[in-house]
């Protein structure tokens, strides 16, 4: 499985990091813990989510989520992630990395990979070009992948929150979405930290900090 092209030059040390993983696997949870440790440091840090982040992309999130459009087609989805992609990235994400902070965002392009390419059936090659069209080609530094088993992670959501339009999918739909992300990462190895959700939260907080501050460490060095 192909992932987006590599990321376009930074002006400085900024780094991105990237929760993914299927519905209920605690990616919120893990990013403002992250968030939380990293700021500890002094560093600026930035958490933002997808869709959203800016005003332009939050209001196309409440489309997007709204199960008042639930027959909103599959190219017309992928095209608004799109758009709330890149207004997301022109407006926040680029600026905060060009002058060197660590923006930690929960969910990115390898989401649509994943619903909208895979199992919504549009291919994953047209799904990527398209979202490396929007970002210029950002990719982040690393993706932190949780995985959990379709059933528990729909249960979780469920508990947690009114469920919405995508969350609302069919079991298969989430299948297919959870094996997406594996192959993702099993295509770049380099980029991506898979872990369990199912494992103790603090426990899963201290993998996380200990790669991305070794990550931090060497943006900081780089010259």
């Amino acid at each position: 499985m192909n992932v987006a092209p590599d990321p376009g030059k930074r002006a400085n040390s900024g780094v991105f990091v990237v929760f993914e993983g299927g519905e209920g696997a605690g990616k919120s949870t893990q990013a403002h813990l992250l968030v939380d440790h990293l700021s500890m440091g002094g560093r600026e840090v930035i958490n933002t989510r997808e869709p959203g982040g800016t005003p332009t992309a939050e209001a196309i999130r409440s489309i997007l989520l709204d199960r008042a459009h639930a027959g909103l087609d599959a190219r017309s989805e992928a095209l608004l992630f799109a758009a709330a992609r890149a207004a997301h990235v022109k407006d926040l994400i680029r600026p905060a990395l060009d002058r060197g902070a660590v923006v930690v965002c929960d969910r990115f392009i390898d989401s649509s990979l994943a619903y909208q390419g895979v199992a919504r059936g549009l291919g994953v090659k047209v799904i990527s070009e398209l979202s490396a069209w929007a970002t210029d080609g950002l990719v982040p530094d690393m993706t932190v992948l949780l995985d959990v088993p379709e059933e528990l992670g729909l249960a979780r959501a469920k508990r947690e929150s009114i469920v919405d339009r995508i969350e609302g999918e069919s079991a298969q739909f989430h299948s297919e979405v959870r094996k997406a992300f594996l192959d993702l990462a099993a295509a770049d190895p380099q980029r991506y930290l898979v872990l369990e959700a199912g494992q103790p939260v603090a426990q899963t907080a201290r993998e996380i900090a200990m790669v991305v501050d070794r990550l931090v460490s060497r943006a900081e060095v780089t010259p």
